[in-house]
Parts: structure tokens; sequence; C-alpha cells
């Protein structure tokens, strides 16, 4: 689960982090109220929205003169006047693609004198199973450019679990990010506190970027990103309460409900797989015979007829499904439940576009009586490679 840049500061406060004082906004008289709280001289106006690049976004309907996401004003006018410009109004950046996404809330924050940007992140390690720290000198870009273009600039190194943050941890942060005298010493604290709020939080990442250090030699978070494990997220309500749903497709909510594992993509046939590697296989697969899927769907290997009966309503929702392809390999998962499932979502929604059925497994032939018995319209296919070319043929031909 994500939050916004100004929730994310609100959480490591918790933790005594040193971030800029900045107050959120849902309209433009709180916006004003912000500013005056603030007093100024130079307050910083940021659209809050899940993506990256905002600074460099650019809005529908304004010309290309118009200043971006992230805009630094010198007046208590000058942030009404950007406020009204940009709540309501559609931000499109690199991240969020070319639909972009909807400014609904700002955050008014007080300016800071800037002498140096730099990055910081902590990130789950699967491999070894620790927190992982990176860091580099080029804060303020995006960290992906630096590692194609000046990857010796980039630092990392992890954290064991069963000894936590050691002084030489922030000797090492100190020394990646050039920092000497104080500033190492709060690069060594900062370390620490930030490793606190990301197992106490559960986190799955956070990222700083830019970590700035200010004229008067003080370390400070100006920009923030953090996201949460969900199958953490029941040991922490005051997390829970922090999610936007308007920045979320409406269809993974709706899957989340379900403890459905469902990620919508641009493509135009869906898929309903039982088990994550296997719904990679059959995304793979119908890219290799020309065409694109439409989402990454997991009903997971406890699927009953409720849980498929709403991932297959999920699918059929999206406007660009133009065929879709069920394949079950029945393991935990038995192939006439979730057959049964399929076919009570058909006949609840209605079927308007082809669909393709591959079963194997266990009670894979009760499975397949279940969808012949059932009166749908629907291909057999007798294995995954069969199953991608007859839902594209279907897709194309229908096209």
């Amino acid at each position: 689960m994500n939050i916004h840049e100004h929730q994310a500061k609100a959480v490591l406060a918790e933790f005594g982090v040193a971030v800029p004082k900045g107050y959120a906004a849902f309209t433009v008289d709180e916006a004003v109220d912000a500013a005056k709280k603030l007093g100024g001289p130079v307050f910083v106006v940021k659209s809050q929205i899940h993506a990256g690049g905002r600074g460099k976004g650019r809005f529908e309907g304004l010309g290309p003169e118009a200043k971006g996401g992230v805009r630094v004003l010198k007046s208590v006018d000058d942030v009404k006047a950007s406020a009204s410009e940009m709540l309501g109004r559609v931000l499109v950046t690199e991240q969020t693609g070319p639909k972009g996404k909807q400014v609904n809330r700002l955050y008014i924050e007080e300016g800071a004198a800037i002498a140096r940007e730099l990055y910081l992140s902590l990130l789950v390690d699967r491999e070894t199973s620790r927190v992982s720290v990176v860091a580099s000198t080029e804060g303020g870009m995006s960290i992906e450019d630096v590692a194609h273009n000046t990857p010796e600039k980039i630092a990392t190194f992890s954290i064991d679990p069963a000894t936590g943050v050691w002084p030489h941890h922030g000797l090492m942060l100190a020394s990646t990010l050039a920092l000497k005298g104080d500033l190492a010493k709060q690069a060594g604290k900062l370390l620490g506190q930030l490793y606190a709020a990301f197992l106490a939080k559960d986190m799955a990442m956070l990222e700083i970027n830019p970590l700035i250090v200010t004229a008067d030699d003080q370390l400070r978070v100006l920009d923030a990103k953090v996201s949460f494990d969900d199958n953490a997220l029941f040991r922490h309500p005051d997390i829970r309460e922090l999610r936007d749903e308007t920045e979320e497709d409406p269809k993974e909510t709706e899957a989340a409900k379900y403890d459905l594992s469902y990620i919508a993509l641009d493509g135009e046939i869906g898929c309903m797989v039982n088990g994550a590697g296997l719904a990679m296989a059959t995304m793979d697969i119908i890219k290799l015979y020309g065409a694109e899927p439409a989402n990454f769907l997991d009903v997971g290997g406890g699927a009953d007829e409720a849980k498929v009966t709403a991932a297959f309503k999920i699918i059929i929702a999206d406007p660009n499904v133009k065929g879709i392809l069920v394949n079950i390999f029945g393991g935990i998962a038995r192939c006439d439940i979730l057959a049964q499932g399929v076919v009570a979502a058909v006949k609840q929604v209605g079927l308007k576009v082809p669909l393709v059925v591959r079963l194997e497994g266990t009670n894979a032939e009760l499975g397949k009586q279940i969808i012949n018995n059932s009166g749908l319209n629907v291909i057999a296919a007798n294995d995954l490679s069969d199953g991608a070319e007859k839902i594209v043929k279907a897709v194309r031909g229908a096209a």
C-alpha cells in the first residue's frame, strides 16, 4: 500500500526524523490558511499523487509555459493562484503515463535553503532477508538514470536484523554521501530513525529523494515515498486509515476485498490464473502469440466459488478486455470449484467476449464437464500454448 508524501513525512516524524513543516490542503481556502500558518517567506506547493516526477509534470489544459506539479512561491497570493490551478486538474508525469492522475490534495510546505541534494532509500532484500540501504550523492535525480549512467555513484549495504543499526553503518552512509563532522553524526542518527520506522511500520520501501543538506548544515527529508507490506496491514490500523482509494485502480481496490492478487494492465486479454508463477507464464505466452494481457490475476491456491466469481466480474468490468483466458492448474485449488465459479460469474454478468478455458490437475475432468454442460460459449484448450493461441485468434478474429 502506498501513501502520500505528507502522510509519509508524518509517519517519519513520529520517529524523530527531521522534516520541513507543512500542511495538507484539500481546498484553495485550506491552502491559503496553510500558507498563512507557515508565514513564509518561501512556500512550496506540492501536488499529492502516487507518482514521481511531479516537478517536471504538466497539467492537462494548461500551456507549455505553465509550472509543474511542485512550485516554489513567495507570497500567499501566489499559493492561492497555484492551488486554484492545480486542484481538480490532471497531472501527467513520466510515471503516471499519458492518462495522468487528478490532483485532489496539495501539500503546502515551508521553503528550504538547499546546499546539496542526496539520495537514500531502504528496501527489503529478499535474497539476504535483510534491509538494504541504497545511497547516492546524486539526489534529486531518478535513481534509475543514475544507475544507468553513473552506477559507481550508488552504494548499497545491508543491515542484519539480528543486530540492527550499528555505528559502522552510520559511518558507511556518511562516507557514501560525503558527509563529515556533525553532518556525519546526523547521518548515523537519521539511519537509525529510518530503520526503526521501517521495521515498526512493516514498510516494504522507504525512499527519500532528495535528502538535503541545508545552508546551515542540517539534514532534512525534503521528499519521502513509502509503501507498506499489504500482508502486515492488519497490525497497523493507523496506516490502513491513510489509504487513498482515489489513487488506486477501482478494479484493484475491489480485488483486495476478496484477497485477490490483481494488477490492471493495458492489454486486451483478461487472465484468470491460480498461482503467481503460472500467471506470469500466462501473460508471457499471450505476448508471445502477439497480444497483450489486460491484467495479472492470481486467485490463489485456496480459491473458492465466491472468490472466482468476484475475479471474473472484475475482469469483465474492464472495458479494454476483448477476450478472456482462464488457465487453471488444479493442486490445492480444485478445477471443479473454479469451474463452478466461472459458470456462476458468467451467468450473473453475461459474456460478450470470447472465453478460452484450460483446466488441468485435481478434478480437471469434472471441471471440464461443468464447463461443457453449462451451455456457455466456451472454447476448450488442451494446454497453455493451445489456450493462448486460441484466445489471441478469437480476439483478432472478433476485431
